[in-house]
């Protein structure tokens, strides 16, 4: 097998995904108040450029589910030395960045407090408050594969993929969004 790591561009994908739902959030708003605002030019605006963004949204869904079958059928074929090799690669020595285990009560502290569920970037905006103390420099400093965007807050999404496996986290939540389940908020008891 060739490919880096393909659980990284799975989460790649998440990621993005859940950025292109954020904007067609933002979209709807600035429709609806363009409705309400009896501004039907701005509102019919607003509506097309949210079907085409939705169209793109629908393609890179349909790009991540073809993008996990490769990986699957590629991990299946993988060899115990490339495995061991891929886990090595890009990461940093352990204790320069903060673990994804050290999100889980920040996250779920979050979560109880805007009533169970937010919105990602909400959620994520909230959470780097909440963890001001604890985030290290290398955690602020951008990751080499997106320059945008901060080491901490893909170690949040990544912290959010486990929670989900643990039952933290509701894995059927509505794209964008992200909430406890009654085994999240039993853990902050």
């Amino acid at each position: 097998m060739i490919e880096n790591n393909p659980t990284n561009v799975s989460a790649a994908f998440e990621i993005l995904l859940e950025e292109v739902e954020t904007e067609i959030d933002f979209i709807d708003r600035i429709g609806a108040k363009a409705f309400e605002g009896r501004d039907l030019g701005k509102a019919k605006e607003a509506l097309e450029r949210a079907g085409v963004i939705i169209a793109f949204r629908d393609r890179l869904a349909a790009m991540r589910k073809e993008w996990d079958d490769l990986a699957a059928a590629e991990e299946a074929q993988e060899d115990e030395e490339t495995r061991k090799e891929r886990r090595t690669l890009g990461r940093l020595r352990r204790g320069l960045r903060t673990r994804e285990d050290k999100f889980y009560r920040p996250i779920l502290q979050v979560l109880v407090s805007m009533g169970g569920s937010g919105k990602v970037a909400e959620v994520l905006e909230r959470v780097g408050e909440e963890m001001k103390g604890t985030l290290r420099d290398m955690d602020h400093q951008p990751l080499g594969s997106s320059p945008d965007l901060p080491r901490w807050r893909n170690t949040a999404q990544w912290a959010r993929n486990l929670m989900v496996k643990e039952g933290l986290l509701k894995a059927d939540s509505p794209r964008g969004i992200w909430q406890i389940t009654d085994q999240g908020r039993a853990l902050l008891k």
